[in-house]
């Protein structure tokens, strides 16, 4: 699996697993219970990971979206 996004906005992840899944993309979020740990303070990120095959097809949905991404 690969990275897609990391970010520490908590609406993106869902956002962004919304509009893989409207491609038939799987994605699996991580990082995403982190808050227990950091106090609910958002300071640390989640990740969207998705299949080696889907990397490029799914950046280019996000690129597309205008959604920033690091590669």
């Amino acid at each position: 699996m690969k990275e897609l996004l990391r970010t520490t906005d908590p609406t993106m992840i869902p956002f962004v697993s919304a509009l893989l899944a409207g491609e038939d993309i799987a994605c699996f979020a991580m990082d995403v219970h982190m808050s227990a740990l950091e106090g609910s303070l958002g300071i640390l990120p989640r990740r969207l990971m998705v299949r080696d095959q889907d990397l490029f097809i799914a950046r280019a949905i996000l690129r597309d979206h205008d959604i920033a991404f690091e590669s």
